[in-house]
């Protein structure tokens, strides 16, 4: 785990799938149908199906955590921007947009995203660590 020295590589997740998306749902209790159902998602004015929001966002924050560790989260906060389609691919990125040294710590602001393969932002958030100095 690094604190300074640069936010780690961008991740790569996809295709998405409907099976993520179920898989996701039975681990959350969330089983709303309009994510594996695509007759219903047609009936709520939708194409198909779409991605469960939170699942990518989890995703998002276990990125980010992989960097700083886990113990160090004093905030996650992130948005939804844009649906994610099954067959999408995203790309999960950070940048560390501010540092604030302490005597005996180091607290990094990471702004965060998702980004589908067109180019759209599918969510963004921001994150503060505050990673103990060694």
């Amino acid at each position: 785990m690094t604190a300074l020295g640069g936010f780690r590589e961008p991740l790569v997740e996809g295709p998405l799938t409907v099976t993520d998306f179920v898989r996701y749902q039975g681990a959350s209790g969330d089983m709303n149908p309009i994510h594996h159902d695509a007759e219903f998602a047609r009936g709520a004015g939708f194409p198909t199906v779409f991605a469960v929001g939170m699942r990518q966002a989890g995703v998002l924050a276990a990125f980010a955590t992989d960097h700083f560790g886990p113990d160090n989260v004093r905030r996650f906060e992130v948005r939804f921007r844009a649906i994610a389609w099954p067959g999408d691919t995203l790309t999960y990125s950070g940048e560390v947009t501010a540092v604030e040294e302490t005597a005996t710590h180091t607290v990094c602001t990471v702004a965060l995203q998702a980004t589908r393969q067109t180019g759209e932002v599918h969510l963004a958030g921001t994150a503060v660590f505050e990673v103990p100095k060694l």
